[in-house]
C-alpha cells in the first residue's frame, strides 16, 4: 500500500473516531412525554356503539378505535347524571368525599333558571364551583409539563367565580361554561377562556314549542330550531386547532361533549341517513323537554354518528401531524343513557344487557345508570382487539393520567391508576368495592363489591333497606337476594356507613345518614 493511501486511511479513521466522540458526549433529547386524549361523550348508553352490541346505530371511528386497543367492559361514571359524575372524574374522589354530589344550579343568586336572562347576565350562569384546594386532572398535568385544555361542558364553576376552567388547571378552555345553556346546540354565546364569545344565532329558549299553525309532519315546522352556528362543530374545531398548535409539546385534552345529551339537534344531511334506515316515525311535539323534532329517533341515532365521525377526525389529525403514535386517547360516557327530550332508549336498547327504562338508566345507580362503555387506544402499547373485565370507575383516570404522564397523583384520592391494565402488564392492583351516592331522584347509595351489587333506593322517603342482587347470574338486578345473603348485606352496610362523609354543601347533604345541615340547629 503507498504512503498516500496509508495516510489517507489514518486520516478517516481519525475523522470517524472524533465524530463518534462528539456524538457520544451530546446529552440524549429527552423522549417526548405522551399525549393524552380524554373524550367524555354525554348521556351515551352502555350498548350505544356497535363496538359495545349497538345494532341500529353506526359507529364506524369508534369501533376502529376499539379493534386498535382495549374495551372495558366493566367501567363505572362517577354519578349517573352530569356535574357530579364530572366532579368524580376531575377530582379522583368517589362521590361519597366529592365535593360536588349532584347537579346544583346554585339558585340562590337569582333566576337561574330563565334561559334568556342567564344569556344576558353570567351572575346567572353555570354551576357551584369546584375549590381551588382540590387539586384537578388538569393541576396534574400542568405540573408534568403538559398544555391542558377542556373543550365542551364544563359545569362545575360559574362565570366570574374561581372556579372557571382556566382558574382549575386548564391552559385552555372553550365552550358552554353552563349545563344549562347546554340545553341548545345553537346558543347564542360560548365562552373561550375569559371571554364570552357571541354566535350568529338567534335566541330559542329552550321548551319553545312548536308555533300553534305549525304542521308537525312538516320538516319545514322545525326550522327555528336549526340555526348557523352548531356548537359541536364550534368545539371540533378548537380541538383540532389546540391539538395542532401543542404538537411539539405533551398535551392533555379533556374533550367534554355536549354530544349525545338533548336537544335532538344535528345537522340534516346526519339524519336523512337515518330516515332512509328507520323509515318514517312520529314526530316529537316536545312534551318531554328541549325541543321539538320531525324525526327523533333518526335524529338521536345521527348525534352519535355526528360523534363518532368527530372522533375519526381527531385520529386522523394525530396522524397527519405525526402524535398519533404517542397519543393515549380514551374514550367514555359521563352516565347511561337519558329518558326525555324526545330520545327513546328502550328502542335502541341504549343500556344492553341492562334495562334502558327509566329508573334504569340516567339518575339512578342500578347498571344501566352508572356503567359506561370505555375504549382506551395507544399505539404498540395496548394490545389490538383488547378487552379488559376489570372493574374500574371514574375516580380511577386522576391517577391513571398522573402515572402516564410520570408525575404522582394527590393522596387524598380514592381511585386506582389502570396503568398496568392498559399495557398488559399482571401487577395491575383492584378495588375490593366501588362506592356512589346520589342526593337526588329520591336518595340513593350503591356498592359493587366483587359479583354483588348493593343499592338503597328511596333513601330521602326513609327506606334504608339494602337490595342485594348477584350481577353474575342477574346483570338486570330483577331478583334480591337480600334476605338470602345477610352476610352480604351487612358487609355493604358497613361500606355505606363507612365510605360516606358529609358534604360540605348543604344540598347534598342527607339527614338520613347522620348528615346536620348548616340551617338546623
Amino acid at each position: 500500500m503507498s504512503m498516500r493511501k496509508t495516510t489517507e486511511y489514518t486520516l478517516l479513521f481519525c475523522i470517524t473516531i472524533l465524530a463518534l466522540g462528539a456524538c457520544s458526549s451530546q446529552p440524549n433529547k429527552p423522549e417526548k412525554k405522551p399525549n393524552i386524549i380524554y373524550i367524555l361523550a354525554d348521556d351515551l348508553g352502555y350498548a350505544e356503539l356497535g363496538s359495545f352490541g349497538q345494532e341500529l346505530i353506526e359507529t364506524p371511528n369508534l369501533d376502529a378505535l376499539a379493534a386498535s386497543g382495549m374495551r372495558f367492559t366493566q367501567h363505572y361514571s362517577g354519578a349517573p347524571v352530569c356535574a357530579p359524575s364530572r366532579c368524580v372524574l376531575l377530582t379522583g374522589q368517589h362521590s361519597g368525599h366529592a365535593y360536588i354530589r349532584g347537579n346544583d344550579e346554585w339558585a340562590e343568586r337569582g333566576e337561574v333558571w330563565n334561559f334568556a336572562k342567564a344569556v344576558e347576565d353570567p351572575n346567572l350562569e353555570g354551576q357551584r364551583p369546584i375549590p381551588d384546594s382540590i387539586p384537578t386532572i388538569g393541576n396534574v398535568l400542568q405540573s408534568a409539563g403538559y398544555k391542558t385544555a377542556v373543550v365542551g361542558k364544563w359545569g362545575l364553576g360559574a362565570p366570574l367565580t374561581d372556579g372557571i376552567p382556566n382558574n382549575r388547571g386548564f391552559d385552555f378552555f372553550y365552550g358552554y361554561n353552563c349545563q344549562r345553556q347546554a340545553h341548545t346546540l345553537y346558543p347564542k354565546h360560548l365562552w373561550k377562556n375569559k371571554e364570552k364569545v357571541w354566535l350568529d344565532n338567534e335566541l330559542v329558549v329552550p321548551n319553545t314549542k312548536l308555533d300553534s299553525a305549525a304542521n308537525p309532519y312538516d320538516l319545514a315546522s322545525y326550522a327555528k330550531y336549526f340555526q348557523k352556528d352548531y356548537a359541536p362543530k364550534l368545539m371540533q374545531d378548537e380541538v383540532l386547532g389546540f391539538i395542532d398548535q401543542n404538537k411539539d409539546n405533551p398535551f392533555f385534552v379533556y374533550y367534554a361533549t355536549p354530544l349525545t345529551h338533548a336537544p335532538l339537534q344535528v345537522p340534516q344531511q346526519y339524519v336523512d341517513k337515518y330516515v332512509k334506515k328507520f323509515g318514517d316515525e312520529e314526530p316529537y311535539l316536545g312534551n318531554r323537554g328541549y325541543f321539538p323534532n320531525r324525526y327523533p329517533r333518526a335524529a338521536y341515532a345521527a348525534m352519535v354518528t355526528y360523534l363518532d365521525d368527530q372522533v375519526g377526525e381527531i385520529v386522523q389529525k394525530l396522524k397527519d401531524i405525526g402524535q398519533y403514535d404517542n397519543t393515549l386517547i380514551i374514550f367514555t360516557s359521563d352516565n347511561g343513557p337519558t329518558y326525555n327530550g324526545g330520545t327513546d332508549s328502550p328502542f335502541f336498547d341504549s343500556a344492553k344487557p341492562f334495562k334502558s327504562e327509566y329508573g334504569w338508566g340516567k339518575g339512578f345507580t342500578h347498571e344501566g345508570g352508572v356503567r359506561v362503555p370505555m375504549i382506551a387506544s395507544w399505539k404498540d402499547k395496548i394490545e389490538p382487539g383488547s378487552s379488559s373485565p376489570l372493574i374500574s370507575a371514574f375516580w380511577d383516570v386522576l391517577p391513571t393520567l398522573a402515572e402516564v404522564a410520570g408525575t404522582k397523583a394527590p393522596e387524598n384520592i380514592d381511585g386506582i391508576s389502570f396503568l398496568p391494565e392498559l399495557l398488559g402488564q399482571e401487577d395491575q392492583k383492584q378495588h375490593e368495592f366501588l362506592y356512589w351516592e346520589f342526593p337526588s331522584y329520591e336518595g340513593q347509595q350503591a356498592v359493587r363489591m366483587g359479583d354483588w351489587k348493593g343499592l338503597r333506593n328511596k333513601i330521602f322517603k326513609g327506606n334504608m333497606d339494602i337490595e342485594l342482587y348477584n350481577l353474575k347470574s342477574d346483570l338486570r338486578e330483577q331478583n334480591n337476594v337480600a334476605a338470602q345473603n345477610p352476610e352480604v348485606v351487612k358487609r355493604i352496610a358497613e361500606l355505606m356507613k363507612q365510605e360516606h362523609a358529609s358534604a360540605l354543601i348543604d344540598r347534598f347533604k342527607m339527614e338520613e345518614l347522620g348528615d346536620v345541615k348548616a340551617s338546623v340547629n
